[in-house]
C-alpha cells in the first residue's frame, strides 16, 4: 500500500471553512424561525416539526463551524510527483485520488471573496474525463503548483 501524501492545505483553511459554514447555517436558522412562526401564527404544524427543526440547526450551528472544519483540514493532503498527482480528502470516507501527469489538459486557480480574505485559493486540476480540486492552498503556493503541474504535463505530453 502506498504511503499517504504528504503536503498539507494552509491551516487558514479551517478559518475560511468556518466562516462559510457559518454563513450557510444562516439557512437553517431561517427555516427554524419559520417554523416556528408558522406553528403560532397559523397552528396547522404539530408542534414536533418546529422542535425538530430547532434540534438539527442547533446540531448544525455546532457541527458545521467548529467541528467539521478542523476533521476536513487534517484529511486534505496532497503531493505533486513528476510523473502524477496525488489527492487524498475525506471526513468519514478517505478518498485517494491519482491523476497521471500526461491526462492533464489545463490547471487553474481560483478565488472566491473568502478565499481572497485569507489569502487562499484554489488549485483545479482538469482531465479529459473530470475535475480535481486542491483547495484553501496560499495564493503564492497555489501559483506555484499551477505553474509547476502545466510544466510537468507539458514535458510529459511532449514525451509521449
Amino acid at each position: 500500500m502506498r504511503r499517504p501524501p504528504n503536503q498539507r492545505i494552509a491551516d487558514e483553511a479551517i478559518s475560511a471553512w468556518r466562516l462559510t459554514a457559518i454563513i450557510f447555517s444562516l439557512i437553517p436558522v431561517a427555516l427554524s424561525i419559520g417554523a416556528w412562526y408558522v406553528y403560532y401564527e397559523f397552528s396547522f404544524l404539530s408542534l414536533w416539526i418546529p422542535i425538530l427543526i430547532t434540534v438539527l440547526t442547533i446540531i448544525d450551528l455546532i457541527l458545521s463551524p467548529f467541528v467539521f472544519p478542523k476533521i476536513r483540514w487534517r484529511r486534505w493532503r496532497y503531493e505533486v510527483l513528476n510523473e502524477e498527482i496525488f489527492i487524498q480528502h475525506g471526513v468519514l470516507i478517505v478518498t485517494q485520488t491519482l491523476i497521471p501527469m500526461v491526462h492533464v489538459q489545463h490547471v487553474d486557480t481560483k478565488q472566491g471573496p473568502i478565499l481572497s480574505k485569507y489569502k487562499l485559493a484554489t488549485l483545479t486540476i482538469t482531465t479529459a474525463a473530470t475535475t480535481h480540486e486542491i483547495p484553501a492552498l496560499r495564493e503564492s503556493e497555489a501559483a506555484e503548483l499551477r505553474d509547476l503541474i502545466s510544466e510537468l504535463a507539458r514535458v510529459e505530453q511532449d514525451d509521449v
